[in-house]
């Protein structure tokens, strides 16, 4: 269903930031035989659905727009991730695991709203190092003044480390860290959400240059998010002394749970300085997972559906003048699955330093002569 679904939104979404591109004083409406009596007035419905469609439609006193056509960018990205299994019978015991950062560099060229490009692994250039399975990760971000759209599938390496350990012997000393190769995860979906003050916050200003903020200002931004996780624990991989203490209620093999959430958040926007702007973004979501488990213990096999609270979060600080634009932005995932004496925390996000310049002054702002 999630893969049916992208084509459509990224399709509504692209007209929709084609209508924001190309901002017009007047709209055209469509002459109605049948309406006689109102000499051509579009209908209530007809003038809401005009009225959301129209994405050009803010206040220039607090957001200016993009004046030129094309764009250059050089960034780098930093993907990151943990994953930690917690029991709470007959003690607490947690385990938590990490691979490196996964660090990638890229160019790319920009019309108005799209940026296309390419970019490497950076430990591939350096030859580094040598993973067996180094993963897949595939973020897509799509913002535009009133709604914005998130697609995402991550599918992990075999690279991680325990990198932190609570409630085994006191044999395994702290700070104990070594590699695990029985981890492995899956997760694709997506995040819609809408913006309600969009006429003086953009969340473009901060996140793909296509705007301008000029004063600061803030929104509630409410949003719809679905996503599937598949997850391998391997927990025979773990080193013995481990394995000899553990709980029995993380012996879990398998984990696939579907995520559908309704999120309430706020994001702001801080005009620090000429050109200068700061965002942070905090949304939680209330989730209802539905998930197949397969475990060791008693229970076997069997379907659970529970309520919990996930976390999206973004933030951003850019300079702008227009021309030239630089700055880093960070965007997060939380998730938390919880059922009886187990519960699984994962988290993802991708950091981005960015530099690059804009050109081809469009027609309307050129000088006539």
């Amino acid at each position: 269903m999630i893969k049916r679904l992208f084509p459509y939104l990224f399709l509504l979404l692209s007209f929709s930031l084609q209508a924001q591109s190309e901002r017009k004083d007047t709209l055209i409406s469509i002459p109605n035989p049948t309406d006689s009596v109102s000499a051509g007035k579009p209908s209530p419905f007809k003038r809401a659905i005009r009225k959301f469609l129209d994405f050009s439609n803010f206040d220039t006193t607090y957001i200016s727009p993009n004046r030129y056509n094309y764009a250059l960018m050089v960034t780098h990205f930093s993907n990151l991730e943990y994953y930690s299994v917690t029991s709470n019978q007959p003690h607490f015991q947690k385990l938590s695991f990490s691979p490196n950062p996964r660090n990638k560099i890229g160019l790319y060229f920009g019309w108005r709203w799209i940026f296309l490009g390419w970019s490497v692994d950076v430990d591939d250039l350096s030859r580094k190092t040598n993973r067996r399975n180094k993963g897949t990760e595939f973020d897509l971000s799509l913002y535009s003044s009133k709604i914005g759209v998130d697609i995402f599938y991550r599918q992990t390496g075999n690279d991680y480390k325990i990198h932190k350990i609570k409630g085994f012997s006191e044999k395994i000393p702290s700070g104990y860290s070594v590699d695990f190769n029985g981890l492995k995860v899956d997760i694709k979906g997506l995040n819609l959400y809408y913006i309600f003050n969009n006429r003086k916050f953009s969340y473009p200003a901060a996140f793909s240059q296509s705007t301008n903020q000029r004063r600061n200002a803030g929104s509630l931004i409410a949003g719809f998010s679905i996503s599937k996780h598949s997850l391998d624990f391997d927990y025979t991989e773990l080193p013995e002394l481990i394995q000899e203490f553990m709980n029995s209620g993380m012996k879990v093999d398998k984990i696939k749970y579907t995520n559908a959430n309704i999120s309430l958040g706020y994001a702001y926007n801080w005009v620090f300085a000429r050109n200068c702007l700061a965002c942070l973004s905090l949304t939680p979501a209330i989730a209802y997972k539905a998930s197949d488990v397969d475990s060791e213990s008693r229970e076997g096999k069997n379907w659970y559906g529970n309520l919990n609270l996930d976390f999206l979060m973004r933030a951003g600080v850019v300079y702008n003048n227009g021309k030239f634009f630089a700055g880093t932005s960070f965007v997060g995932k939380n998730y938390n699955y919880h059922r009886n004496n187990f519960a699984l925390d994962n988290g993802f996000g991708t950091l981005q330093v960015y530099a690059g310049f804009n050109f081809n002054l469009r027609k309307e702002y050129r000088k006539k002569k």
